[in-house]
């Protein structure tokens, strides 16, 4: 069936568009050296696993679950980073993954010898102390973070115990989000000067940089970014890791969703089958309003043409709301609208709150056929419960 045609609110994942993504990454690959993983957390479609298989090295994933859809989906090489494990998720852990990351000594300690016994990569995530945003939420350099070991605790541990490293084979920070090379750049800056000395011994063979990286976005500078990675991969003599999740899936989704009713009060309040809160949570999280395919975002500059409507949900929560759009033509009840970027933290973030039901999942071939790949049900909402 075409995507016009689908039943609504649905997930439309465009095959076309998630090809161009993963050229540009496996081209990133061969000019740098560099090895690019998946980063679960962000798209977790496992259905199209097997086309990213075929141009990235592998997955990455925050826990025993992601870890596990990697390596049975997926396949290649399959990293794992998590603030910190139990007991029974490592033992489990380490049969599934090639490296595994800890947050913390106290962590790399506790599970070194199983690590060890199981052939797995230990790695060590660092915090370089450098800020490149503005958000708190989304930055693991801010004051107070519980995300990576600073310099100076680095060295109370050392100066504890001086074989706290045997074993490290690798270093890992991710300190970006949605960014250009530039900020890659600075943070390499602060990275070296702490870091450095580690970096150059003969056990580290391995850094990974991490996510964050936009670097399937146009205006993203990837002759930069690959001289960033030659540059520590020939310092240093290491493998470098890239651990992406939007930039593999960055346009190459939609929301598809119905116009239920109109709501007058003050302006046109357009009433969807879909929701902010339940099927889009970073618009009220990050917060952004997506782009809306044949509509503008309103933007308050004078002289814009068009009708302006507000697009909500039909749950109970007030503030529901997805944002301001101007349009050509008056959409009524019955249309279908279509939220553009939509493959990327909906999926993996999505709820059932009021008991909305989770939108089904299409997949969209390249030649303009759309596959129904999930439907979800009653039971599938009942079953989250008790």
């Amino acid at each position: 069936m075409k995507i016009d045609r689908i039943q609504t609110p649905a997930y439309v994942i465009d095959e076309k568009r998630l090809i161009s993504n993963l050229e540009i990454l496996s081209d990133i690959q061969k000019q740098s050296g560099c090895r690019i993983l998946l980063a679960q957390k962000a798209y977790s479609a496992f259905a199209t696993y097997p086309l990213i298989a075929g141009y990235l090295a592998g997955s990455t994933a925050s826990g025993l679950y992601e870890a596990r859809l990697g390596a049975e989906e997926m396949g290649g090489e399959t990293h794992v980073f998590s603030v910190a494990y139990k007991q029974e998720e490592m033992k489990e852990l380490v049969g599934l993954c090639s490296h595994v990351s800890f947050n913390s000594v106290t962590q790399l300690s506790k599970y070194k010898d199983l690590c060890s016994r199981a052939n797995v990569s230990m790695g060590l995530r660092i915090n370089p102390e450098c800020s490149t945003q503005e958000k708190e939420i989304y930055d693991p350099c801010a004051p107070f973070s519980r995300l990576g070991v600073t310099r100076r605790k680095l060295e109370e541990e050392m100066e504890a115990k001086l074989d706290i490293l045997s074993g490290v084979s690798g270093l890992h920070f991710h300190t970006l989000c949605e960014q250009n090379a530039d900020a890659l750049e600075k943070t390499l800056v602060s990275v070296e000067e702490g870091f450095s000395d580690i970096l150059s011994r003969k056990e580290i063979t391995w850094l990974n940089m991490g996510g964050g990286h936009h670097i399937t976005r146009e205006d993203y500078d990837r002759d930069l970014l690959i001289r960033l990675i030659k540059r520590m991969r020939e310092k240093y003599d290491l493998t470098v890791y890239l651990e992406p999740g939007e930039a593999v899936a960055l346009g190459a989704g939609y929301l598809v969703c119905e116009v239920l009713d109109v709501v007058e009060n003050g302006m046109p309040i357009l009433i969807l089958d879909t929701s902010a809160a339940c099927h889009m949570p970073d618009v009220l999280e990050m917060p952004y309003t997506p782009p809306l395919r044949g509509a503008e975002i309103v933007s308050g500059k004078e002289g814009e043409k068009g009708i302006v409507c507000r697009l909500a949900s039909r749950t109970c929560l007030a503030g529901d709301v997805i944002g301001d759009y101007r349009f050509e033509k008056m959409p009524e009840a019955g249309d279908k609208l279509y939220f553009e970027d939509m493959a990327i933290y909906s999926m993996v973030k999505n709820n059932t709150f009021n008991g909305m039901g989770l939108p089904d999942i299409c997949y969209l071939h390249a030649d303009g056929e759309c596959e129904l790949i999930r439907h979800f049900t009653y039971e599938d909402f009942k079953e989250r419960l008790s």
